[in-house]
Parts: structure tokens; sequence; C-alpha cells
């Protein structure tokens, strides 16, 4: 199983006002477990950039005025998501929203919303009440986040890979550790009793596996081990 774990950076908070994605972050995980494989890249949004915005995620326009558009990166954006893997997002809501609109704008099919799992909903469900913004869920599973001084797309990405992993039950989170659940019982056996497995021998002994070079050597081998030589007695037992 394939999950993008995804955030952006951008210069506000609605992109139908003109506010543009300036930063992209992605970790690839595959079966809940991190590939190494990451997606990032800074982007020219085309507009000033916000003096808040800047206070944000540090990123000032004179940064970002070389940096490649949204357009000349998107087909290496796609490809890295793929067409189903899942879009793991904290507040996903915002980010699709941005994406999307970004998409739209170069006449690119928008994300199906299916396609988002948001990490924040996971999180209110699991703790309803408490705080669940990123830094808060790092704080409650001891997850180093003191690099992010800033915010930034990938530490981001990376930080919410730990958290999300956490969320659904750890590093191992398809380690099933409890005992299954019982049987139905079985009739004229009291409950939670279950019946006793039945052993069936094989209609045919399985043909030796081993040549007959290999049993000349072995035997030789027993032989010198001497007569008190406890191999002997089960070879004993088992011609018996």
């Amino acid at each position: 199983m394939r999950e993008i774990v995804l955030d952006t950076e951008t210069t506000g908070f609605d992109p139908e006002t003109g506010d543009r994605i300036v930063e992209i972050g992605a970790v690839e995980l595959v079966n809940h477990l991190p590939t190494n494989r990451t997606f990032h890249k800074y982007l020219n949004p085309e507009r000033d950039v916000p003096a808040d915005a800047v206070s944000i995620h540090g990123l000032t326009g004179e940064f970002l005025r070389d940096k490649p558009l949204f357009s000349d990166i998107a087909a290496e954006f796609v490809a890295f998501i793929g067409e189903d893997a899942k879009l793991v997002i904290h507040n996903a809501a915002f980010d699709m929203k941005f994406l999307n609109a970004e998409l739209a704008r170069i006449g690119r099919p928008k994300l199906p919303w299916s396609r988002a799992l948001d990490t924040l909903a996971l999180a209110r469900e699991k703790f309803p009440g408490a705080q669940n913004s990123l830094d808060a869920l790092c704080r409650r599973f001891g997850i180093d986040n003191s690099a992010r001084t800033l915010h930034g797309a990938l530490l981001d990405s990376e930080i919410l890979a730990d958290v999300y992993l956490e969320l659904i039950g750890g590093r191992q989170p398809d380690l099933v550790l409890a005992a299954p659940a019982p049987e139905k019982p079985v009739h004229g056996q009291p409950s939670g009793t279950t019946a006793p497995a039945q052993m069936r021998s094989r209609p045919r002994p399985l043909p030796p596996r081993l040549a007959a070079a290999e049993m000349r050597l072995h035997e030789e081998f027993i032989s010198r081990m001497g007569d008190k030589a406890v191999w002997l007695r089960y070879v004993s037992v088992h011609s018996d």
C-alpha cells in the first residue's frame, strides 16, 4: 500500500483571492514505512508575498523570484503522487483546495477529495477536545520537532509521517498482538471452548529430499559419534 504524506506552504489562506502555493513537500510511505523517496519544490507564486506569510515560513519574494512556476513542476508532482495513493495531509481541506486551484489554473484534472486522508480529523476522533495541531501531536507522541522553527513543507511532511504512524497505532500498525477471537462453540461443548484440531495423515508419505550421497555422509557422521550418542536413541525409536 502506497501513501504520500504531503504539506504545502502558501502566501495566504484562500486561493480564490489570489493566494498561491510557494512550497510543496511530500514523503512516500509503502506499507506504512518510509521509503526515503521525497518530493520538494519551492515555487514562484507570481505575486508579492505578504509579510505575515514570510514570518510563518520564512520565504521571501526575493528568494522565490527565480524558482519554477507550478506549471513547470506539475507533471513531476502528479507523477510522484501517482494515480491512487492516499494523500495524508494535516487539515487536508486547506492543502487540497490550493493544489486543486493550481491544477485547475493550468488545465489539469483536480485531485479527488476521496484520495485525502486528513490526520487532523483522525486526531480529533482519537483525542476529542484536545489540542491537535502538528506541534501538539508531536508533544503527545514524543516526536522531536525542535528543527521546526519555521513552517517548511518537507520538514512538516517528515514530522507528519511520524505523527500519522503513531495515530494509526505506532511504527508497526499492521502487527496484530491481540489474541484471535474465539471460534463458535461446537454443539455439545460448553461456551468459550473450541473443538480440538483434527490431525490428518497424508495419503502418501512425501519422498525424501536427501540424495543418496548425502544420506551416506550423514550415516558416516552418526557412526563417528559413538555408541552413547543421543542421536542413536532417536534413530532407534524411529526404526522401531
